[in-house]
């Protein structure tokens, strides 16, 4: 068994990984910890999980932490994880950290986010469909939940050589704000709405410029992401331009299909999907849906993915992250399917 921990665990990623953790085969929750909550039961913030845990929120330091853990998610948030990880990492536990603190190189960090790195440690960008030396890592930077989308839609006509430019037009779930409230998330603002914000600038789309950019170098991205009423889902449109040289092969259907087929041969759950992807397909599940439409006669080609924000958009890539770290198959604890309708 795999002993693990949560670091900062009452919010909803925190909430998620414990429900996915359940009925994991191979994995025994050691602690959650929450300083605010300590000594309260995790039911008591996750009502869904009443009965399945008997846990309390601790209160913990690193090195007691890491005492009673393999690995550990640190859930806190952003500008926080850093000070957790050394410490970890140093009393010998594995981290994936679910912040954006290791996600990007420390000068692209301070960039984006507008602070100064306290503890740059090496880690590996954790997409396992990219990234097959997370099962080595000792740190994992856990993808956002908007590049993981963005970032697989792409990656296969990116690795190809194919694309010029891609324009993403993201549509994501009210959840990816997290669990506190804001103006954006209160009912009456966003019900029966679409709220576009952060139009030109906003913090994960250096992820998706870094992921993308290793496989193409001078590839050019813009991206605007958008609320909307839904509690789960993100819905990524990337518009793709071709390269000159590229736009015969962007506009044969069976050509671009087999692109896809051999780039994702051996991700599991990445699903080459029957016409438009559906947020229902992949809600509450760690798959990604694809799907593809070329438009005839043009420079353009259409990709639209699907995932669930808090599963394979956070907790659930998490855990396939673990899966491999720990030398299972990655689809250990979450081979199941989506809850639709």
């Amino acid at each position: 068994m795999i002993d693990v921990g949560i670091i900062g665990g009452s919010g909803y990623t925190g909430g998620e990984l414990l429900r996915l953790l359940a009925n994991h085969p191979e994995v025994d929750v050691k602690l959650v910890t929450s300083r605010k909550l300590s000594g309260k039961p995790v039911s008591l913030v996750h009502p869904h999980l009443k009965s399945i845990y008997a846990l309390n929120f601790e209160a913990l330091n690193a090195k007691e932490a890491a005492e009673r853990c393999d690995i550990i998610f640190t859930g806190v948030p952003h500008g926080t994880a850093m000070d957790w990880v050394p410490d970890l990492l140093d009393a010998g536990t594995r981290v994936i950290d679910l912040s954006s603190d290791y996600r990007l190189p420390v000068d692209v960090f301070e960039k984006t986010y507008g602070m100064k790195h306290r503890a740059p440690r090496d880690a590996i960008f954790g997409l396992p469909e990219l990234h097959s030396e997370v099962a080595e890592a000792k740190l994992v930077g856990n993808p956002g939940c908007y590049p993981t989308g963005a970032i697989l839609a792409l990656a296969p006509l990116a690795h190809a050589g194919l694309v010029d430019r891609v324009v993403y037009d993201s549509k994501s779930g009210i959840s990816g704000a997290g669990i506190e409230p804001t103006e954006t998330s209160h009912y009456p603002n966003m019900s029966q709405n679409v709220i576009p914000y952060k139009i030109t600038t906003h913090r994960h789309v250096p992820e998706i410029k870094q992921e993308l950019g290793l496989l193409s170098p001078g590839i050019k991205v813009n991206f605007t992401p958008h609320v909307i009423p839904s509690v789960r889902g993100i819905l990524t449109t990337a518009h793709v331009f071709a390269k000159e040289e590229a736009e015969t092969t962007l506009q044969d259907r069976e050509a671009v299909a087999r692109i896809y087929r051999d780039f994702y041969k051996d991700a599991p759950f990445v699903r080459l999907a029957d016409g438009a992807p559906r947020l229902s397909a992949v809600r509450g599940s760690n798959f990604c849906d694809i799907s593809f439409e070329p438009e005839k006669g043009s420079d353009r080609i259409v990709v639209i993915s699907a995932i669930d924000n808090l599963v394979k958009g956070a907790s659930g890539q998490a855990i396939q992250n673990m899966n491999l770290m720990a030398g299972l198959d990655q689809r250990t604890g979450l081979w199941f399917p989506g809850m639709a309708p």
